[in-house]
């Protein structure tokens, strides 16, 4: 019985967060949901900065203290070792549904491609964005990304084995795909406002301080083969040529 609500448990912490990301793709395109980062309840513009501002900074606290080993440490007193992922997955969800909620517009049109054909480039950059992205979380074992392989493996009464430093396809040129994904999507709209401007700027800024904050991780997680890795393979702009060098399959967000 334990086994199954592991497992069911891991499930919805997945579903929800999928449905959260499918709004969010919604939000920032503002098509199909009655808020999004353009249309919603409006605020006196600072007081809309300083709030939007904010709310990036709790998902980005929360995004990164939540995955770093000294706090999963500490974590796996008060959650069992097979719900950790699914449980960060869970909290993500909350924090960025809160954000999506939260959000206030602020108006101002940056640049506007409304009606010319440069309108259908942005909408299929802002496409390939979201592509690229979930096409890079496959790479790196998307299923453990998410914590479905955990409760699974806890369901079936088996040890996870440890993921592979393995080279797939993008991280061959470039070491972040994932934020690189996540770049495209944010910067790429027909029609910049300010508030979108906001989001994608705030975003951009937490991705510089998150990088290294990963890395870390990773050189103590992978010692030497990761070092080559940084030296050969740019963090989150690709190079134009696949390196030999492997990159690592566990890799996390």
């Amino acid at each position: 019985m334990k086994r199954a609500l592991v497992a069911g448990y891991g499930l919805l912490a997945y579903a929800l967060f999928f449905a959260s990301f499918l709004y969010l793709i919604a939000f920032l395109a503002n098509v199909f949901v009655p808020v999004s980062v353009d249309v919603g309840p409006e605020a006196p513009t600072a007081l809309a900065l300083i709030g939007n501002v904010g709310l990036v900074l709790l998902f980005g606290l929360q995004h990164s203290v939540m995955a770093r080993p000294a706090f999963k440490r500490a974590w796996a007193k008060v959650v069992p070792d097979p719900m950790e992922r699914s449980t960060y997955v869970l909290a993500t969800t909350v924090v960025l549904v809160a954000l999506m909620a939260l959000w206030r517009p602020m108006p101002g049109v940056i640049w506007d491609l409304t009606g010319t054909p440069w309108e259908y480039v942005g909408w299929g950059v802002f496409a390939f964005g979201w592509l690229f992205l979930l096409t890079s979380t496959f790479l790196v074992n998307h299923f453990d990304l998410f914590g479905l392989r955990q409760v699974a493996l806890f369901a079936m009464r088996r040890e996870p084995a440890a993921l592979q430093f393995t080279t797939r396809f993008f991280y061959k040129f470039v070491r972040h795909p994932i934020y690189l994904g996540w770049m495209i999507a944010m910067w790429a709209t027909p029609t910049m406002t300010v508030g979108h401007l906001v989001f994608a700027l705030s975003f951009s800024l937490y991705l510089i301080v998150a990088v290294p904050l990963e890395e870390r991780d990773l050189v103590a997680l992978h010692g030497d083969r990761y070092r080559d890795y940084q030296r050969s393979v740019p963090a989150v702009l690709p190079r134009l040529t696949p390196a030999t060098t492997e990159s690592p399959s566990g890799v996390s967000a």
